[in-house]
């Protein structure tokens, strides 16, 4: 029984795929036409893509170009302020080494006062 129903459902594909398929529609063109159209097309296609990777490759370049320049902008805004923090901190420095200068003469002025 399964046998049958096997090559019934054979039967029934056949038949199906047999009436479905069509004739492909006669465009006129000769096989050298087609093969020409076709090369038509392919080169369309090379420049397009030319022009595409052209495009990207200009805006990768823009892009690459501001960001070296907003990192210039940041290291010699950081480099001044380094500058800035180096001032600061030799101006702290040299107060603390008069303060130490002055309590030691104070010290030895002291001690010569004994």
């Amino acid at each position: 029984m399964n046998k049958y129903i096997v090559a019934l459902g054979l039967a029934a594909t056949v038949a199906l795929v047999g009436c479905n398929k069509e004739k492909a529609p006669e465009t006129g063109a000769t096989t050298g036409e087609h093969i020409e159209n076709a090369a038509t097309q392919a080169g369309h296609d090379v420049a397009n893509a030319t022009q595409d990777a052209a495009n990207a490759t200009a805006q990768a370049a823009d892009n690459a170009a501001t960001a070296t320049a907003t990192a210039v902008d940041n290291a010699a805004n950081a480099t001044a302020n380094a500058a800035d923090a180096t001032i600061d901190a030799a101006k702290d420095a040299t107060a603390a080494t008069a303060g130490a200068i002055e309590q030691g003469a104070a010290d030895v002025k002291e001690k010569a006062q004994q």
